[in-house]
């Protein structure tokens, strides 16, 4: 008996700390690096569902290119599938410029280093798992 009950409270504190690990939020830094302009911002959205892909995003940033890199910190973010997609809006009007055919005249990304065919890639290609701080790194021309 005297052996039964440390045993349990340790069991029941390993628990309720990788419980409380698990529902503790993280901070998603993504660092961006231009490697042709060196002025603008960096648009981005951040999407936790399929759903709400390229619909409604669940964060977004806007952030001035400064020495070819941009760093974007989302802080608070809960154990989830995330994706996001990004531009480099080097007129700093806000809106991703395309041409006659629709086709961007901006650099873009997704993420895990998608770009797309004829649109924007599917989610499954994009979206990420993100359970603890985490550092995504990425380029766009």
């Amino acid at each position: 008996m005297k052996i039964v009950l440390p045993f349990y409270l340790f069991i029941v504190g390993f628990s309720t700390l990788l419980l409380n690990q698990k529902n503790k939020p993280n901070s998603l830094t993504i660092e961006i690096s231009t490697t042709k302009y060196d002025n603008g911002s960096i648009l981005l959205a951040l999407y936790n569902s399929e759903e709400n892909y390229m619909k409604n995003s669940y964060r977004d940033a806007d952030v001035k290119v400064e020495k070819g890199k941009t760093i974007i910190i989302f802080k608070n973010l809960k154990t989830d599938v995330y994706a996001f997609s990004l531009f480099h809006d080097l007129n700093e009007n806000k809106k991703l410029d395309t041409n006659f055919f629709g086709i961007p005249k901006e650099p873009y990304r997704f993420s895990n280093g998608e770009k797309g065919r004829f649109g924007p890639p599917k989610f499954d290609k994009v979206k990420f798992d993100f359970n603890r701080d985490m550092v995504i790194k990425t380029s766009i021309e």
